[in-house]
């Protein structure tokens, strides 16, 4: 779909990092499978990628992927024939081994890319990305797309490597791709039916550095496009410039779809443009209309996603909220509000704070006033704390915030987990920090009235 896959039967690739989540599993085994001989590179030792490691241990005893854990070597860079790069690294127009490579004249590329280049010909693209929401987008358009009865896969930044699937994806069939700013960065153009941007924020700015650098790799997403394709930008990015011949669908700040599962104003919205999305895609078939009551039924049916506002428990008549997803102030802006809507004010005990990725955190602060209670946790939780002044309860860990929510609790009242920060400073993932908020609930609250499974 992009630049042909070259030829890898006997070729050295080397994969700058595998991960402790398994980023770089999916391409190692693809490589293999296309003939390559791989070395992976990593920066954690061995003990801290165990998990990872067992993913391809089978691959490493057949001598097929040699490990090279604990640092990186200049030489892996400058004499294989390919460079796999995780396109979470850091700076990586500045990072010395990149470099090497490129002054050596060998090629780099990312997983996103390889997956992408993997699609056949005639497979139909909807890429999304946004500061906030794209997760639920992404995931709402495979959700409306599959209840109509497409074929549809999703990929990118959520649903796990394309190139695991690769030889499953067939022309006509719909690829879902999430797409974060890092992805971006690296890509460039690629063809794709529908492109939409939720909306853009400050965000990544310890990574991108600059807010027109982050900017600059989000609007990447519409380059490739062309005449018969769409682009949906969201109420804050109507005015990026698109290619002409581009259909455009500028989305309206009170665009939305009512009777959804998932709370908020905010999830109304990204509905909308999930369905939108949907439209654009079957006008550009113009094989038959979408069924605008019958889409947005489906999309009343989706559940949402793990950590992203999602359900875990009421106990004794209050509620509890796992947003573990949320790793910017404006999230978890959005994550407030959706229950504003529905609760008096001061109902809602909200727990924030975490890894520092240098965004401005004084939304957070300033929200306090109407909370029941702030509870702060995480390397960023003093500087929460102090902002917010005597609305806030610093915490410092999501024990100790659980405890003091324990004793002012009362039937009625909202628990949000909603950090507003990355999870790296106490947790491996979001994922985890979600886990143990939930176990918490039960610990600390007892059992449990209602779950969401």
């Amino acid at each position: 779909m992009g630049q042909p896959i070259p030829d890898l039967r006997n070729k050295r690739v080397t994969v700058m990092g595998l991960g402790r989540f398994g980023g770089g599993i999916g391409v190692t085994k693809f490589l293999v499978s296309r003939g390559a001989d791989v070395l992976v590179t990593d920066l954690e030792p061995a003990d801290k990628l165990a998990e990872s490691v067992a993913q391809v241990r089978d691959l490493v005893d057949k001598g097929r992927v040699s490990l090279r854990l604990g640092e990186h070597n200049v030489s892996d860079f400058t004499t294989c024939d390919l460079v796999v790069a995780n396109p979470a690294v850091p700076k990586p127009w500045d990072n010395r081994f990149l470099r090497a490579a490129h002054a050596a004249g060998i090629p780099v590329t990312t997983e996103i890319r390889l997956s992408i280049d993997a699609l056949p010909p005639a497979a139909r693209i909807v890429a999304v990305t946004g500061s906030a929401g794209k997760s639920t987008t992404t995931a709402l358009i495979h959700h409306v797309l599959t209840g109509l009865g497409h074929t549809v896969h999703l990929g990118g930044n959520i649903g796990g490597s394309l190139l695991d699937r690769a030889g499953q994806i067939r022309d006509g069939d719909v690829v879902a791709l999430e797409l974060s700013s890092f992805q971006l960065h690296w890509l460039g153009a690629f063809p794709k039916r529908v492109a939409v941007v939720t909306n853009i924020d400050a965000n990544h700015l310890d990574w991108h550095q600059t807010f027109d650098h982050y900017r600059a790799s989000k609007q990447k997403i519409l380059d490739g496009q062309g005449s018969g394709d769409t682009a949906i930008l969201g109420p804050n990015v109507r005015d990026w410039p698109t290619a002409p011949g581009v259909r455009r669908i500028e989305i309206a700040p009170d665009a939305s779809v009512d009777g959804l599962l998932i709370p908020g104003p905010h999830n109304e919205l990204n509905a909308a443009v999930a369905l939108e999305a949907c439209r654009a895609l079957h006008a550009s078939d113009r094989s038959h209309a979408l069924d605008p009551r019958r889409a947005a039924e489906v999309a009343r049916t989706f559940p949402g996603l793990p950590h992203r506002l999602r359900h875990v428990a009421t106990i004794r008549g209050a509620r509890f909220y796992d947003d573990s997803k949320s790793t910017t102030p404006q999230a978890t802006i959005l994550a407030v509000n959706a229950f504003h809507v529905e609760h008096a004010s001061r109902r809602i005990h909200l727990i924030a704070g975490g890894y520092d990725k240098g965004q401005d955190l004084a939304p957070i602060a300033l929200a306090a006033p109407d909370l029941k209670g702030l509870y702060t946790i995480g390397k960023t939780g003093d500087w929460i704390a102090k902002a917010a002044g005597a609305a806030a309860i610093p915490c410092g860990t999501l024990e100790r915030a659980m405890d003091a929510i324990a004793a002012r609790c009362a039937p009625g009242d909202v628990v949000l987990l909603s950090p507003g920060c990355a999870s790296w400073d106490q947790f491996e993932n979001y994922e985890k920090r979600g886990e143990r908020f939930a176990t918490l609930v039960g610990e600390v609250f007892g059992p449990r009235e209602t779950q969401l499974q």
